[in-house]
């Protein structure tokens, strides 16, 4: 296989890979988040939760009201009777006896020691608690989708410095070419200017195929075919006014954790309050009307219907149940400390995930600005390179490493970028102020 061959080839994949770039549609990043939160499987089932949740809180869950039900009994017997009269007379029946009872009935506990206020108290506290974890759950799935799409458009930027990295080899390949046909150098510059160029191409290749895996990625998010082609932008705007001291006070308020360890605190609480309810008396009222047949064939009465209304009144209190009443409280107070423990130490958790991350946003902006000077700079230096080597002047390893140099900064450039973006989102999410208009 010649070099002519293989630079056509290669060529040839260059072209086709582009084509197919450049006709697949674009996705803007508001577009990508409108799906996401109409198709995402976790907002779904956070919505339904939440939904349960809320359904939840109800007067008669918490034990409020009365339980009124409808009953029906009936049963049969069948039996052989054998009577012996006073008279010395013996009469032999069989009887076929029959039971039927229905009517409906009321049970209401009127006083549980409190535990019913409780008990709503904590339906409204998971009701929160599940409004909490539905916005955590959309604020995680924008913040995938917005890292997911700079993502990619960092890797983008990347295939279009290899692609560049390409088509300066491809003209060190013909340098190279020309200068053997008239005898300026060996056939051993040729050889390397094409290493070089398969080199570029199979870090291209590589390239894509990551590109290619993030796509399948953002459309599993998205949740539509994993397949489905698509573009996406080529710009990555960073907000630079994020201030630490802004960003850790918001996140007191507004961090899904935060807010969900206030609410385990209140919830330990409030299970305090429910064991405590066992020392107090159980009072409550019965009634309900019943009707009554039954029909006894060797018996005095044949048949008996009856019907009327029962009422009454219960009441008991725990005395003695082996101290599991004081094992219980004591044990309701342990997980209140517990839960005040957790309190803080997501307290601290929240505070060094924001500091870290903060760090990085700072890094990733300095990096930019030495970046972005960085690729002009050694994009200069490529230029006056390949001047070079085409009039003879420097050798085709000096080349080369002006050449890397350049992807180098561009790679450094872009992945600052990327970085600075990352670092940004993710704080967002953590204060839970991620704008998803």
């Amino acid at each position: 296989m010649n070099i002519r061959y293989i630079t056509g080839l290669i060529l040839g994949c260059f072209v086709f890979v582009n084509a197919s770039a450049q006709d697949a549609p674009l996705l803007t990043l508001k577009d990508a988040i409108d799906t996401a939160l109409r198709n995402n499987y976790n907002i779904k089932l956070s919505q339904n939760n939440a939904t349960i949740a809320g359904n939840n809180v109800t007067l008669g869950n918490a034990g409020f009201l009365p339980l009124v039900t409808g009953d029906y009994a009936t049963n049969y017997s069948r039996q052989t009777v054998k009577q012996t009269r006073s008279d010395g007379t013996v009469n032999n029946l069989r009887a076929n006896n029959s039971n039927s009872n229905y009517g409906v009935n009321l049970n209401w506990t009127i006083f549980d020691g409190f535990a019913m206020f409780a008990n709503y108290d904590q339906l409204k506290q998971l009701d929160q608690l599940g409004d909490i974890r539905l916005r955590d759950t959309i604020q995680s799935t924008v913040a995938g989708v917005i890292n997911t799409y700079y993502n990619l458009i960092s890797q983008n930027e990347q295939i279009k410095a290899l692609r560049g990295a390409i088509e300066i080899s491809r003209t060190q390949l013909r340098y190279s070419n020309d200068k053997f046909q008239v005898g300026r150098v060996s056939r051993l510059d040729v050889y390397n200017a094409q290493v070089n160029l398969n080199t570029d191409t199979a870090a291209l290749i590589s390239q894509l195929q990551s590109f290619r895996q993030t796509k399948v990625q953002m459309n599993q998010l998205l949740v539509r075919n994993l397949q489905t082609d698509f573009s996406v932008g080529d710009t990555i705007v960073v907000d630079r006014a994020l201030v630490l001291g802004d960003i850790i006070a918001k996140a007191q308020t507004q961090n899904p954790a935060i807010l969900s360890s206030q609410i385990n605190k209140r919830l330990a609480d409030i299970n305090l309050r429910q064991v405590r309810s066992a020392r107090f008396p159980v009072v409550g009222v019965t009634s309900g009307y019943t009707f009554g047949r039954s029909t006894t064939p060797a018996g005095f009465t044949l048949q008996q219907n009856t019907h009327g209304l029962n009422y009454g009144l219960t009441a008991s209190i725990n005395i003695f149940d082996g101290f599991n009443q004081w094992r219980r409280e004591r044990n309701a107070k342990l997980q209140i400390d517990n839960a005040q423990l957790s309190y803080k130490r997501t307290m601290l958790d929240v505070e060094a995930q924001i500091s870290n991350f903060y760090v990085a946003y700072l890094s990733g902006l300095d990096l930019i600005k030495v970046g972005q000077s960085n690729v002009e700079l050694s994009r200069k230096n490529l230029q006056i390179t390949l001047d070079k080597y085409r009039l003879g002047n420097i050798t085709p390893l000096e080349v080369r490493e002006a050449q890397r140099n350049y992807l180098d900064a561009q790679s450094t450039f872009f992945n600052a970028q990327y970085q600075a973006k990352m670092a940004e989102v993710t704080l967002k999410q953590i204060t839970n102020s991620i704008n998803i208009q």
